[in-house]
Order: C-alpha cells, then structure tokens, then sequence
C-alpha cells in the first residue's frame, strides 16, 4: 500500500497495525501450538452456541420481580458469550497447569476479551440515553480489544494527535472520546444516586410527601450539577468564561423564560409551605380529582373520569384552590330537599337521618353523625338540609351525593311522604271565555 499521502502519525499506525496483523496472519497458518489455540478458541466458540441452544428455553419464569426478568433477558441474549467465558477460563485454567503457559497464551487473551465484553454489555444497559449507551459501549470494547493486542498506546498517540488548538485549550480526539465516555460514566452515576435517594426519601415516614418530593428535587438538582461540572472540567473548559457567558445569555432568555422562572419558584413554594401534597384531592376552578404528582413545572392532578390534567405550579399560588383534604380528610356535605305541609316533620327528619346512615360512607362519629333541620316553609313544601361526613373525598362527591339523595327517596316514599313541585295556572288577558258545549254534544 503507498502511504506517502497519508499524514505521519495515520501511516506509522497503520505500518505498526498492518505488521500485527501480518504476523499473527503467519502464527495462525504456522502449524503447531497457536495454531492449535485458535482451533481450540473455535471449538470453544462451537460448543458455546451449542450449549445456548439446549438451554435457552428451560429457565422457568413465573412469579419472577420485574428487574429480575429484566437481568434474565439481557443474559438470554447474551448466553452464547455466558457459555464462552465459562468454558473458556476453564480449558484457560486447565491447559496453565497441563502444560506451558505458552501454549495457552491465546486462550487467555480469548476468555479475557470475552469477559470484558460480556461485563461491558451489562453495565452498558445502566446507561439510559441510547446515543450515549452506544459511544459507552463501542469505546469501551474497542479499548478492550486494543488492551488484550497490546496495541492501545499506538492508537492513544495517533488520536491524540489529531488535534487543534481553540485559544488556550487544547482539543484532541482521544480527548473528546473519553469526555463522551466520562459523560455516560457521570450521567449513569447521577441517574443511580438520585434514583436511590428518591426511593430512600419515599420510604421515610418521618417526611411528609411535599418534603419528599422537595428533597428529592434538591438531590436531583445537586447530583446533576456536580455532574456537569466534573464532565466540563475533564476537558479542560474554561470555568470563567461559562460564568460570563452564562450571565449574558440568562439576561437574554429571562424575559422570554417568564412564565417558566415563575413556575420553578412556584413549585418550591409550594413544596415548602406543603399547602398541597401527593393524596389530596382539590378543586381548581372546573377541575376536580386528587394530585397525582408535583412536578418542577407543573402539577399532575387525575379528575374522577380518568384524565390528567397538567396544571401550571403558579396557577396553584395565585388562584383560589379548595383542599379538601389539607389538614385532615374530613368533609361535609349538604342535600336540600322538601316535603309536603301534610307531612310531620319531626318524622321526616327522623326518616331522613336514618336514610343517610344507610349509606356505607357516610360517616357516624360524635358531632359528624348525619342531622336534618328545617330551613325554612317554601310556597310549595317545608324545606329540609340533610347534612353528613365523609373521610374519603378522594373516592368521589358526586356519587356519594347521589346515594344518599336515591336512600332519601326510597325512605320518603315508603313512609307515605310526598315531594311537592309548584303548579301554576297561567292566564292572559283578554282572553275570550271558553264556549260552553251544548247539552248532547260531543265536545267538537
């Protein structure tokens, strides 16, 4: 090959990578002991897929946790590397006490390069981002298999001097890959620490939801910033000039980020003075259900139909919100009804107190023991308030009104008691009298 248009440090590597291969290409065809490794790598390659198709559906599953199905099918896609690593460090380790280390040299070097490959390919699932999973896991098996070659300070001075200089910094591509590698690295460590101190915050009950949810927005944001920090600082990026460049940039976006600044403090607000938590159920202007989760910008409350509505954190400090489950979860509810002037009313109440206890959630306890009073004589009916408790408003209010309004139906009419509605009789004026029918007519 004429390498004489190349650059010096890409021909000295593909001289020095070219002359490697030349030689092993010679080993392999040299009869005698590593030609009888690298059949014996074959054969072990063999046996591998072998086993991997006798076992790969004879592992029962039922009743296995999530993650743990999870780790099983990661290894199920990799049993053929499993199987490899496990006969290969055998026969490695076998063939070390038979006989010369040397004539297992490639062997080892196999299993070695197996082992780092199969270890690579599970840590790599940690990384969520796939983009970044997948620079993790090709730099790491091509260091790897540059380290079982001996062949990763050739190739470490080649990209290293593919470079350029950006005022004092120096930039090269070896330094790029392993900021790419220590990002995945710093970002899969963060993801795993927050994720931990959010499921450690959870399971204290000593916090209440809101400073749970505060404490872990405060590790979040602290894990992932040191994170940051630690990636541009690897490379060698200038702290100060961010520091500027941050300032005039946040001066520019802050008048057009208004709404959102406005939403971060309102949520922290409302972490803080736990005027809302997790579990209650609220009313906001139109919508009615219980907070789901509160977010950084916003907060999730399910309505009783199923749908979840996002609402902004600032609407939550400037408008007018009902809790009805802030302090306790205790509620109140009220149903007017009327009855006939005909009807005793100290019956009714009595009928009517006992029709509201007939229903399974409402509540009799001391002073919330469902009551009835008279509110007033009406043009048509003397008018009733029917009042009791509930401690479950997250189970709904207008289904728990309906009950007790058809166990309050039920029990008038049972007891004879008649629900009256006003009849009016509407004439105008002048209007002609109606003529009288004939005697014997028909009415025609």
């Amino acid at each position: 090959m004429n390498q004489d248009f190349l650059p010096e440090p890409l021909s000295s590597v593909l001289t020095d990578l070219m002359s490697r291969a030349r030689i092993l290409w010679e080993l392999a065809l040299t009869p005698g002991w590593r030609q009888y490794q690298i059949l014996i790598v074959l054969a072990l390659i063999g046996l591998a897929y072998g086993l991997r198709l006798l076992t790969r559906s004879r592992c029962s599953r039922e009743g296995w946790p999530k993650w743990r199905l999870r780790a099983l099918i990661q290894v199920m896609r990799r049993l053929t590397l499993v199987y490899f690593n496990l006969i290969a460090w055998v026969a490695y380790l076998v063939m070390q006490q038979a006989t010369w280390p040397s004539r297992s040299y490639l062997i080892g070097v196999s299993a070695k390069l197996a082992a780092a490959w199969l270890v690579i390919a599970l840590l790599s699932r940690l990384v969520a981002n796939r983009t970044l999973r997948r620079v993790f896991t090709w730099s790491l098996w091509t260091y790897a298999t540059l380290a079982a070659f001996n062949l990763v300070d050739v190739v470490s001075g080649f990209l290293d001097s593919v470079s350029f200089s950006l005022g004092a910094m120096h930039i090269s591509l070896l330094g790029v890959l392993k900021a790419l590698i220590l990002t995945a690295v710093v970002l899969t460590a963060a993801r795993l620490v927050t994720s931990l101190a959010a499921g450690a915050l959870k399971r204290n009950a000593d916090l209440s939801p809101s400073v749970q949810v505060l404490a872990g927005k405060a590790v979040q944001i602290a894990v992932y910033g040191i994170a940051f920090l630690t990636v541009i600082r690897s490379i060698g990026f200038d702290l100060t000039g961010l520091a500027v460049l941050s300032g005039a940039i946040g001066v520019g976006i802050g008048f057009g980020l208004q709404k959102v600044v406005s939403n971060l403090v309102s949520g922290v607000i409302i972490l803080m003075d736990r005027s809302i938590k997790p579990g209650d159920v609220i009313s906001l202007g139109d919508t009615f259900g219980w907070i789901n989760a509160l977010g950084a910008r916003y907060v999730s409350v399910v309505t009783r139909n199923g749908r979840e509505h996002l609402i902004p954190n600032e609407d939550f400090i400037t408008s007018q919100v009902v809790n009805w489950s802030h302090s306790d979860r205790f509620v109140r509810l009220d149903l007017n009804f009327g009855t006939s002037y005909a009807d005793d009313p100290h019956r009714v109440r009595e009928v009517a107190v006992a029709a509201a206890r007939s229903v399974a959630r409402v509540l009799e306890r001391g002073s919330m023991k469902p009551v009835c009073h008279i509110t007033g004589f009406g043009d048509s009916s003397v008018d009733y308030v029917l009042r009791f408790w509930i401690d479950d408003p997250s189970g709904g209010l207008t289904n728990i009104r309906g009950n007790v309004y058809l166990a309050l139906w039920d029990a008038l009419k049972a007891e004879g008691f008649s629900i009256p509605f006003p009849q009016r009789e509407v004439r105008l004026l002048n209007d002609p009298a109606p003529s009288p029918v004939a005697p014997g007519g028909n009415g025609g």
